[in-house]
C-alpha cells in the first residue's frame, strides 16, 4: 500500500503509513510522532499500549454492547471512536479536534463506517468543551482526553480548572480517562495526579511496571470519576496485555502523588518533551 502525506495548514507534516504486519492497517505520524494506529477491517484492534488501557475502560463503563455516549478531546486518526462504533454499535460521540485539516486528511484515506454516530468539531479543544450543547452536560459515559501538540500537551488542558470543565459534563458514573507523557522522575504525572484526585473522588493509573518507577519515557493513562470506577476486572485485563501493566490506586496511588502540586491555570506547563530516541525505529 502506498503510503500517504499531507502537509498541514500549521506547517507540521502528516504521514499515513501502512502496517507491516496487518493487511489494511495505518499509523498516523505528526512530524514523526506516531499519534494513532488503525485497522480498517478490524477497528477493535487497538495497537498502541495506552489506547489498548483505555479501550479497556471503554469495555468496562457499561455492559457490553450498550450503545454509550463519549467525548473525545483530541482526534488522531479517530481510532477509539471507531473501536466504540465497532464494540458498542449506536453510541453517541463527539470528537474535538484542533486541526481541521489533519481530520480531512485521515477521513479521505481512512473513512469512517457508514451509519456511524461521530460528529467532529473543530477547534481548541478546551474553548470548544464550553460551547458544546448543554444536553451534553452530565451525560457522558466516557470522556477522552489525549491532546498533544506535536509530542507535548499543552498547559491549559491539563489543569484544575480545565478538569473541571471535563467532570461537568460526564454522567454521575461518567469515567474520563487522560494519557499522560512523561519520563524520568515522573514529576508531571504525579501533578496530573495530584490535579485528578482534586477535581474527582476517585483516580486510578494503568501503567507498566518500568514506567511507574521512573526509568523511562512513556504513557501513563489516567482515570478518574465522582462514582467508584468500574474497575473489577482492569488488573486481569492489563496483566494480560501483550504489554503487561498494572492498575495504581488506594494507598499506593496516594504514595505515587506524595504531595506533587495541583496544576492551575496560573501555573501549568506543558508535558516535558520526549528525546528523539523515544520515537526512533527499532532494529
Amino acid at each position: 500500500m502506498p503510503l500517504h502525506e499531507r502537509v498541514l495548514a500549521g506547517g507540521g507534516l502528516a504521514r499515513l503509513v501502512p502496517s507491516r504486519d496487518r493487511p489494511d492497517a495505518w499509523t498516523l505520524e505528526v512530524d514523526g510522532t506516531p499519534q494513532s494506529h488503525v485497522d480498517l477491517e478490524h477497528p477493535e484492534w487497538l495497537e498502541f499500549e495506552y489506547v489498548r488501557r483505555i479501550g479497556h475502560a471503554a469495555d468496562l463503563v457499561a455492559p457490553e454492547r450498550q450503545p454509550i455516549t463519549a467525548l473525545h478531546l483530541g482526534a488522531g486518526a479517530l481510532t477509539l471512536p471507531r473501536y466504540l462504533q465497532s464494540t458498542r454499535p449506536g453510541s453517541r460521540q463527539q470528537v474535538i479536534e484542533l486541526e481541521r485539516d489533519l481530520v480531512e486528511f485521515v477521513r479521505e484515506h481512512l473513512p469512517l463506517p457508514r451509519g456511524a454516530q461521530i460528529r467532529v468539531r473543530q477547534g481548541d479543544a478546551r474553548e470548544v468543551l464550553q460551547k458544546l450543547p448543554a444536553g451534553l452536560d452530565g451525560v457522558v459515559d466516557l470522556a477522552v482526553v489525549d491532546v498533544f501538540a506535536g509530542a507535548r500537551t499543552p498547559a491549559h488542558v491539563t489543569t484544575v480548572e480545565f478538569h473541571e470543565l471535563v467532570a461537568k459534563r460526564l454522567a454521575p458514573h461518567g469515567v474520563v480517562a487522560v494519557n499522560v507523557a512523561d519520563g524520568a522522575g515522573l514529576a508531571f504525572a504525579r501533578s496530573q495526579a495530584a490535579t485528578l484526585a482534586h477535581v474527582h473522588a476517585h483516580v486510578a493509573i494503568a501503567a507498566d511496571s518500568q514506567l511507574l518507577k521512573g526509568r523511562r519515557f512513556g504513557n501513563l493513562v489516567m482515570f478518574a470519576s465522582a462514582h467508584e470506577l468500574p474497575f473489577a476486572g482492569m488488573p486481569r485485563r492489563l496483566a494480560s496485555d501483550p504489554s503487561p501493566a498494572k492498575l495504581v490506586d488506594g494507598e499506593e496511588l496516594r504514595r505515587f502523588i506524595a504531595g506533587a502540586p495541583v496544576a492551575l491555570d496560573a501555573t501549568a506547563v506543558p508535558s516535558p518533551a520526549p528525546s528523539r530516541s523515544v520515537f526512533a525505529p527499532k532494529g
